[in-house]
């Protein structure tokens, strides 16, 4: 039987069985080391279908951070009415927030739905850089 908590079609094909989806809302990392990448990735590693809402861009890599562009908080509250809108989510996953703006919109798009939700505030990154 197939999961209500699944995506058809993105699941194992040898059985038939639809992957769970979770949502990743968070910055993205240039460099792929952590963000929405490093989210997708960890997603894809225990065969989760990752779904995401970008807060933010950043110019980053192994040695620091060289920018910041915030995403507008209207259109990251779009990307997870989105998301919530069209795929049976099952989790969320929170990482840079990036200012008090997205955090509030995050917040409204959240009550929303009823699925556990995991929150890692992300603040500052590995090289010292401030993200909210």
């Amino acid at each position: 039987m197939v999961s209500p908590f699944a995506v058809a079609g993105a699941g194992d094909t040898s059985t038939g069985m639809a992957m769970p989806v979770a949502l990743t809302i968070a910055g993205s990392d240039s460099s792929g080391g952590a963000g929405i990448q490093a989210d997708l990735r960890t997603f894809a590693a225990l065969q989760v279908f990752g779904a995401s809402a970008i807060t933010a861009v950043t110019s980053q890599n192994t040695l620091g951070v060289r920018g910041i562009e915030v995403m507008p908080a209207a259109l990251v509250a779009s990307q997870i009415d989105a998301v919530l809108d069209d795929l049976p989510v099952c989790a969320v996953k929170t990482g840079m927030l990036a200012n008090q703006e997205v955090v509030e919109a995050v917040v409204v798009e959240l009550l929303k739905c009823h699925v556990p939700v995991v929150v890692d505030p992300v603040m500052v990154s590995k090289s010292g850089a401030s993200l909210l």
